[in-house]
């Protein structure tokens, strides 16, 4: 029996890839409720970059741990207003870099830059200590290591506190942050077709669509309603770090894609009964 939403609403929150969303979401016979929660927001002016690639370029760090392609891609973009992008490259590769999954990962591979560490999936934090701890060797390698890390739209204090538990300098470099979306119409009708319990599935691939999606809520006083009309429908989250955001706010999640990819997760859901 081939997958199928079987015309049921399912409420997107995807940004830059919701058309593509929507189209599998229709593929799958459902239909697509498109309420992006996010917009990104380069930081143009960023002296944390700046200062974090004049470091680089004096050799300064023993680790740079790279949090996501698009991230890293921003951060080229930033320092390379002041400093020439060869220059920049080549002190990243005279350094041991990590990266938490298979986008920064190819990012520095079309740099041509060796990685010394890749965080296996899911690709959360949890992941990247792990491999950090076999590859550096805990109460050892970590003892006054100088680390940079790119953050990826929010902090990610987990990660910062146990570096910095095992001996670690820590040095964040925010790139880029989440911003709620200039027009806020779609959102503010998902949240109220859900608070209807008109959404027959919600699907989440960042736990900031999470955090968007109820600070809408709350402004618009149906925070209650919402929490209610999403225990009703089928809640599909993306991957262990987007379900710890969905739990935080007493979400229930009814099932994580076997991989952390949108494929997966649009299959998947459609292959869930409904509720």
């Amino acid at each position: 029996m081939n997958p199928s939403f079987e015309n049921r609403a399912v409420l997107i929150l995807e940004s830059r890839r919701s058309k593509e969303m929507a189209a599998l979401v229709t593929n799958y016979g459902g239909r697509p409720v498109s309420a992006p929660a996010l917009k990104e927001v380069p930081l143009d002016s960023n002296p944390e970059a700046l200062a974090f690639a004049e470091r680089l370029l004096r050799d300064e760090f023993d680790l740079v741990v790279l949090l996501t392609g698009v991230g890293t891609r921003a951060l080229l973009e930033v320092v390379e207003r002041v400093h020439p992008r060869e220059r920049f490259v080549a002190a990243l590769a005279r350094t041991k870099v990590a990266v938490r999954g298979p986008k920064p990962l190819a990012v520095m591979r079309e740099l041509q830059v060796p990685v010394a560490v890749v965080a296996p999936e899911p690709n959360t934090w949890r992941e990247l200590l792990a491999a950090l701890d076999a590859f550096f060797v805990v109460g050892a390698g970590f003892s006054r290591l100088n680390i940079a890390v790119q953050e990826y739209g929010v902090p990610n204090p987990d990660l910062i506190e146990g570096l910095e538990e095992r001996g670690a300098q820590v040095t964040r470099v925010p790139v880029y942050r989440w911003a709620l979306p200039d027009d806020l119409a779609p959102l503010e009708a998902g949240v109220s077709a859900a608070a209807r319990g008109e959404i027959d599935v919600a699907l989440f691939t960042t736990g900031m669509q999470v955090v968007h999606l109820f600070q809408v809520a709350t402004s618009m006083g149906q925070e209650a309603a919402l929490r209610r009309g999403l225990s009703r429908a089928v809640v599909a989250s993306i991957g262990p770090t987007t379900s710890e955001q969905l739990r935080e706010h007493d979400v229930h999640i009814d099932l994580e894609a076997s991989h952390p990819k949108m494929g997966f997760l649009v299959r998947e859901a459609a292959e869930r009964p409904r509720k």
